[in-house]
């Protein structure tokens, strides 16, 4: 075999994967855009493994030319049990709806021993629950109780299990300083025991194409005999902004939903280089905005103005006293934030589950927070990714997610690696 054929043999092979603590599957997404071959996800929350099984339909549908039985979901016209029966069962059944502990890790070994069918899984992804270590969970009295502190345990136990060439690991940036650097230093010390070198970069979400400012603890770690170090991961900032992701989409009003419809106008360049929308299809879903209340309303465009015409971000302490109806006014005093349209959003989390003060929409005409799929779009989910479960848990799911692009940008460069 010549050199040349060498090289494209490698290129063409399809590294597997497995994907701990997946959430709705941010970070599996970019890998298998990537090109690598998921063998097992592994979630406890029982919406979002609907909403990795749907998109497991998505891929196979994809890669399988039948896409049409997708778009027929997407529109209502067939149930999600139709559509999961459309599809092998090994699809649907790649997705996992457990918690990872010392009670079932040994069951999903046999789990994904089984799924693998003697492949060997080449990567394992995943970012553990991080709320612990996010800013308000290190000042918990409980934290250094709080089991998620050590669910890196957790994904150690299937390092050794699988002993795959690789693993990615991503957290917030807290992990770092949390009890003083210690956490950090033990789970430091754990992967090197199991065999691993392991490289970590803080990463912001928006040096790679995603219009959203947001920090992230990237760890890559590969085993000893065969370190390739940090995957070198050239920055691509986009000079696009909010308001040119969202343009397209479905003019709403607060309280308003629209679950299926044409897009507003054409594809632009953002749009299309990323991927977030394709070219080929013509309607959007899950358009579902927050109603809100006259006194969150009046606030809101008070916000808007005071961003848009000065640049300024009210505090809730500046409010008109009418408007303050609520008793804390010590902290948390910046709870009404409005998206930057001209330029990149603050990072969204998970809280936008619960209201959408943080995340108001730049336009004074909508006067609302942003809807499910403007939220997806700041996450770079693409347009036909469809999430599953209650507007809350859509919003949860997506606020917890590793932002697709990024994903996509670190898993292409390990697959260089590779």
């Amino acid at each position: 075999m010549s050199f040349s054929d060498e090289v494209i043999r490698k290129m063409k092979k399809q590294y597997t994967f497995i994907d701990l603590f997946a959430g709705c599957g941010g970070l599996s997404e970019g890998f298998v855009q990537a090109g690598f071959k998921p063998i097992a996800h592994i979630e406890k929350e029982k919406d979002a493994c609907f909403s990795l099984r749907t998109r497991s339909c998505y891929h196979y549908l994809h890669d399988n030319n039948k896409l049409d039985v997708y778009y027929k979901y997407l529109r209502s016209e067939i149930t999600r049990d139709e559509l999961y029966n459309s599809v092998p069962r090994s699809v649907t059944n790649l997705v996992i709806n457990a918690t990872i502990s010392d009670e079932t890790v040994s069951n999903l070994f046999l789990q994904i021993k089984e799924m693998a069918m003697g492949r060997h899984i080449d990567m394992i992804v995943g970012g553990p629950p991080c709320q612990a270590y996010s800013l308000l969970g290190r000042h918990r009295k409980e934290m250094e109780n709080d089991p998620r502190t050590l669910l890196y345990l957790q994904y150690g136990k299937f390092l050794k299990e699988f002993t795959p060439k690789g693993f990615v690991f991503e957290n917030v940036p807290g992990l770092l300083s949390a009890k003083k650097g210690e956490h950090f230093k033990n789970l430091q010390s754990y992967f090197d025991e199991l065999g691993y070198k392991i490289y970590y970069k803080m990463l912001d979400a928006s040096d790679y194409g995603v219009l959203q400012v947001r920090h992230r603890i990237i760890i890559v770690g590969w085993l000893k005999d065969n370190d390739l170090g940090y995957p070198n991961l050239e920055k691509e900032k986009s000079c696009a902004t909010v308001n040119d992701l969202l343009e397209d989409l479905p003019f709403l009003k607060a309280g308003e939903i629209s679950n299926v419809s044409p897009y507003r106008s054409k594809i632009n360049d953002y749009l299309r280089w990323s991927g977030i929308r394709s070219d080929s299809e013509d309607f959007v879903t899950q358009n579902i905005s927050r109603p809100v209340n006259s006194n969150d309303a009046a606030i809101y465009r008070i916000a808007i103005n005071a961003w848009n015409c000065e640049h300024i971000r009210i505090k809730y302490t500046d409010l008109p006293e009418k408007n303050q109806t609520q008793k804390n006014k010590n902290s948390f005093l910046d709870r009404f934030k409005v998206v930057d349209g001209h330029g990149y959003a603050h990072t969204i989390v998970a809280h936008l589950a619960k209201d959408g003060h943080y995340y108001i929409h730049p336009s004074l005409d909508c006067c609302r927070s942003i809807t499910v799929r403007e939220a997806a779009r700041l996450q770079s989910f693409p347009d036909n990714f469809y999430f599953e479960g209650s507007r809350s848990a859509m919003f949860k799911q997506i606020g917890n997610a590793v932002p697709v692009l990024m994903s996509k940008k670190i898993a292409e460069s390990i697959r260089q690696l590779l």
